[in-house]
């Protein structure tokens, strides 16, 4: 197959420059965000890249590679995926980062529903999202349930919130050319802080 052909190119250009890009940018995220995001340099799954092999165990598609590059920088006690984290990818669309949680853990959703009708935290919840939306092009996404779950006042100022099932932010994408450049590591910094209100605010209600 087509990877086959192209695994050496793949090893060379992306696998052994991938240590050195978590590095370069989890210490960054460090410094400029917070001590407690977590990176690993491994290029075996384990650690900050992810894997370029799908699991096809469950899935109907049975395409075994990936066709974009990931990576994840979290923070938290939890799995990584399980975390409050950034993430970096980049593929034939282009390069883009996200900040927050795909799908919450039923812990962490337990926490953020209460977080959301929580006079002090609810309110701040708010602002973040107000903060990322006003910092550019940025997106508020996750899947959301049909109706505000059981328990829960439907008519809450907040209830369209709590029907999230996970809650992160999309940066605009940009162009792949910029993988390639020295300025990526910044790059990828500055939407990763345009994003942090949000992940600041999951990581909190988290250790709460």
């Amino acid at each position: 197959g087509w990877f086959e052909a192209n695994k050496t190119r793949y090893q060379e250009d992306i696998l052994a420059h991938a240590p050195a890009f978590v590095e370069a940018l989890g210490r960054r995220l460090q410094a400029g965000i917070s001590p407690g995001i977590v990176f690993d340099t491994r290029n075996n799954g384990a650690g900050s890249m992810m894997r370029i092999y799908r699991d096809t165990r469950f899935s109907r598609d049975k395409t075994p590679y990936k066709t974009n590059v990931a990576f994840v920088f979290w923070e938290g006690p939890n799995k990584k995926m399980e975390n409050p984290s950034f993430g970096f990818q980049f593929g034939t669309f282009g390069a883009g980062l996200y900040g927050g949680v795909f799908g919450f853990t039923n812990e962490l959703r337990d926490k953020y529903r209460a977080a959301v009708i929580d006079a002090k935290t609810g309110p701040a919840l708010e602002e973040a999202l107000a903060a990322v939306r006003a910092a550019g092009d940025y997106t508020i996404e996750g899947e959301q349930a049909k109706r505000v779950p059981a328990g829960f006042d439907a008519e809450h100022a907040r209830a369209d919130l709590l029907r999230y099932k996970g809650l992160y932010a999309s940066s605009p994408q940009f162009d792949i050319q910029a993988v390639t450049t020295p300025d990526l590591v910044e790059i990828c910094y500055e939407h990763c802080r345009n994003m942090a209100p949000l992940q600041q605010w999951l990581v909190a209600v988290d250790r709460a």
